[in-house]
């Protein structure tokens, strides 16, 4: 019997741009709990900070690889999955796990307000720079041998020739989503921007779940039993704008499939479909919803839906991240990329960033997330809390030890979910985001002692196997040649960790013990444990005095890490500043390593920044001949294999790049690190200005970006990606993670090029805005001016305003006019020097 239709108006007047802090997943409520009101105050401990996500709610997206496709959960966690699936030429079904096709993504809203992407059959696994590459090797031939020399010349016409197919047979859709203001529902949009072009709009499940669906005049519905409570059952309904052209419900995806190309295919009730056959620039409109009950969605207008999803387009920058010049537009390719990327965990009915790899296969607790939350943090609060949240509540992986939280099988985990808590705490002033996390990084720490081999309270590498690939695995440097050469060393006792010990005293893995001393002090003075905190702060008092004797090489002016005999690991890689990020680096070698190493170019400094081996070392970029005379290729191996710098012979790293910013902002280097930041945000604007990817790692050549990274689909999506752009944004408005009152910001910039904006970033329960150039720099709260610099450029810390007044250091790099307006009184200011300064106003 069909379901009684209600007037399109009803369904009409809950469209609209929802909020971007709308319905997000609670931390600490079951799910069904109602939304907790936002309030502009730091919430306490004993409040529940994040509003809930209602059931039942839809959200574009939301699930692995599924980017053209939406997630609806009704009552009792009843789940459906919409897919948007395009057909080939060859007549294969695009359906999900979509990242080798994904286009263009974008606007796009962390909680699913509203969602663009385009997707092609074109899966750039050939681009143009690949001929590019091959004719480089032709027109070069005598720095190659023979061999390769015929294999690209053989292989450039039949590259070509694939190329041009695959433009010819291209299809492509634009989708858009926007989702209604009570969460439940979604208006989208299917566009084909090539002619013959067949799409299909799938209700199915999202994880093989049971349900039944069934066609309805023009309309596809289902119905599910709840996964958590199976005495409720979840409806959905998909209402399209017009008839398809070929509708049903079938036995399995192999039917839909057959019937997609213009077969039959076998009745059922697995899965529903609607065919549409398009020409260029044709779009069909739909809504769809979710519920508890039997859903009844008459479909609005198609020029309805398309008002709708223009308003919504428009309020993902008019209320979410946004920012401009020529590192602040970064803002907007960081929201759309967490956006993208923010996935809903099914085991504990919240959001998650998903970390990479193309999908990743869920929530992952290395220190991969650890990244990703930083990152979170300045697009959504809900988002950040929940994935940093969900860390936590996740079960140990197999075969280690019994802890939830981050992994312990490797060391850097730990640390930087620690400093990535203590963040979200400077940023938000939460702290029952402390409370979760502190017990498990305090069980963590303490086993971390396993691996101080002689017992000097200095680390040891752990033993990851006899071939040198994958030694660097504890810290996240899988084939660094800094451990390539250390020496095993049988454990005695431990935690029950299989791995033995090593001879080499890691300065890295110091520089994080170090760090989570320093970090697990701090949580400890905001939880009021007065003898932890003192406990931490003398370990990591400790370590630095030991890493400071131990691990200086005074005649190379670097931290080296060192063999238990005294002898020295030489080779340089960047966590030779690693001492830096952890607060460790006595103020002489602070600058040292700056001066002496970083900006050196024989060393690291360039256009792009930071190699992963020094450029001066013998293993910098040694996988592949070098191209002195080559205009476009550095260094090129093959088609179809890596580039030179592969892995940590010279590629560049998010992760070692944030790391190596922060250490140089902690310690007041602003004009490097201004720079620092613009070079790592150029690196990477200009894969996702090319290619709209934003890949695990980087070709440290300008314009050269024929890696298999690059082209391999497992690495075009990889969240910590923006740990480079988050630099720039950082250097532009942050929190203050390091020293002071927490609840300070830092602002402005000595270095970043041009005039760049920032906008829409909450802290502390304000909303702020700054715009930071040459000669003028200006920080809005709430729509107020609260700051302002004129006559140079200024990098301002520790700033905490007041109803009267404000109280900051400013470094300015000439003469200055300063003012503060406060919300009480009048507005104050005085003339500034070049330089630092302390200010009262």
């Amino acid at each position: 019997m069909p379901l009684p239709r209600i007037p399109r108006r009803h369904f009409l007047a809950t469209v609209g741009a929802a909020s971007l802090g709308a319905p997000a997943v609670s931390l600490a409520a079951s799910p069904t709990a109602a939304a907790a009101p936002h309030t502009a105050a730091a919430p306490s401990a004993d409040t529940l900070p994040y509003p809930t996500l209602h059931r039942p709610f839809a959200m574009p997206g939301a699930k692995d690889q599924d980017w053209t496709g939406a997630l609806f959960v009704g009552e009792g966690e009843a789940r459906f999955a919409l897919r948007v699936g395009l057909l080939t030429a060859q007549g294969k079904l695009l359906r999900e796990k979509m990242t080798n096709y994904l286009w263009r993504i974008g606007p796009m809203a962390p909680d699913g307000a509203f969602r663009q992407v385009r997707v092609s059959t074109d899966d750039r696994t050939v681009m143009p720079a690949h001929f590019d590459a091959l004719r480089e090797v032709i027109a070069h031939p005598y720095q190659w041998e023979e061999s390769a020399v015929a294999d690209a010349t053989a292989k450039l016409p039949q590259l070509e020739a694939k190329y041009e197919q695959t433009q010819r047979d291209r299809r492509e859709i634009r989708v858009r989503y926007a989702r209604t203001t009570d969460g439940g529902g979604l208006l989208g949009a299917v566009t084909a921007l090539e002619n013959d072009t067949t799409v299909v709009l799938e209700l199915g499940t999202p994880w093989g779940e049971s349900a039944a669906f069934t066609l309805e005049g023009h309309d596809l519905t289902g119905s599910a039993a709840g996964v958590l409570d199976a005495h409720r059952t979840g409806h959905v309904r998909l209402s399209p704008s017009e008839p398809a052209d070929t509708a049903g419900c079938y036995a399995s995806l192999a039917d839909l499939t057959t019937v997609a190309t213009g077969g039959s295919g076998t009745p059922g009730t697995t899965l529903g479909a609607l065919v549409y056959r398009l020409a260029k620039g044709q779009t069909i409109t739909f809504a769809a919803r979710v519920g508890e009950g039997p859903q009844d969605v008459a479909a609005p207008e198609a020029h309805e839906v398309e008002s709708a999803l223009a308003a919504a387009a428009a309020h993902v920058t008019d209320g979410g991240l946004t920012g401009s010049g020529p590192v602040g537009r970064a803002a907007d390719a960081v929201r759309d990329a967490l956006s993208l990327n923010t996935n809903y965990d099914r085991d504990h009915q919240r959001n998650f960033v998903l970390w990479g790899w193309g999908g990743g296969g869920g929530l992952f607790t290395g220190w991969d997330s650890a990244f990703d939350a930083v990152e979170a943090a300045l697009v959504s609060r809900p988002l950040a809390l929940q994935h940093e949240t969900d860390i936590f509540d996740a079960p140990a992986p197999p075969n280690q030890v019994p802890l939830t939280g981050p992994r312990y099988d490797q060391q850097h985990s730990a640390p930087m979910h620690a400093y990535a808590i203590w963040r979200l705490y400077t940023k938000f002033g939460d702290r029952t985001v402390l409370e979760k996390a502190y017990p498990h990084l305090v069980t963590f720490y303490e086993l971390l002692p396993e691996w101080d081999t002689d017992n000097d309270g200095l680390l040891e590498t752990p033993y990851f196997g006899d071939r040198v690939g994958g030694r660097g695995n504890h810290l996240g440097l899988d084939d660094s040649p800094v451990y390539a050469d250390y020496q095993r060393i049988p454990k005695q006792g431990g935690s029950g960790d299989k791995r033995d010990n090593t001879d080499l005293t890691d300065v890295a893995l110091n520089s994080y013990y170090a760090q989570f001393a320093e970090t697990l002090a701090k949580m400890a003075r905001v939880l009021g444990k007065k003898a932890d905190a003192t406990r931490f702060a003398a370990r990591h008092a400790s370590i630095k005095r030991l890493l400071n004797e131990r691990l200086w090489h005074p005649e190379k002016g670097l931290y080296l890490s060192r063999r238990l005999d005294g002898t020295w690991n030489e080779v340089v890689t960047p966590t030779v500043f690693y001492p830096l990020f952890a607060g460790i680096a006595t103020p002489d070698r602070a600058r040292t390593l700056i001066e002496d190493h970083l900006l050196n170019p024989e060393e690291f400094w360039g256009d792009y920044v930071i190699p992963s081996v020094a450029r001066n070392d013998p293993t910098y970029c040694s996988g592949g001949p070098v191209h002195p005379k080559s205009e476009h290729f550095k260094f090129f191996d093959r088609y179809g294999e890596d580039t030179a710098p592969e892995q940590w012979k010279g590629a560049c790293w998010p992760p070692m790049n944030f790391t190596v910013y922060d250490g140089i902002k902690r310690y007041g280097f602003d004009d490097v690190a201004g720079q620092f930041a613009a070079r790592s945000t150029a690196m990477y604007l200009d894969a996702w200005d090319k290619e709209n990817w934003f890949p695990e790692s980087f070709d440290p050549e300008p314009g050269q970006t024929v890696m298999a990274s690059a082209v391999d689909t497992a690495w075009r999506t990889y969240s910590w990606s923006n740990a480079m752009p988050v630099q720039g944004l950082h250097e532009l408005l942050s929190d203050n993670p390091w020293d002071g009152d927490p609840s300070a910001l830092m602002f402005g910039s000595l270095s970043l090029p041009g005039t760049n904006t920032l906008a829409n970033v909450e802290l502390r329960g304000h909303t702020y805005t700054v715009s930071a150039g040459p000669h003028r720099t200006t920080l809005v709260r709430d729509g107020r001016t609260v700051f302002r610099a004129t006559g140079a450029r200024v990098a301002v810390r520790h700033f905490l305003l007041t109803k009267a007044g404000a109280a900051f250091d400013i470094n300015a790099d000439g003469p200055a006019r300063i003012e503060v307006f406060p919300a009480n009184g009048r507005p104050r200011g005085r003339n500034i020097p070049a330089g630092r300064t302390r200010v009262r106003l």
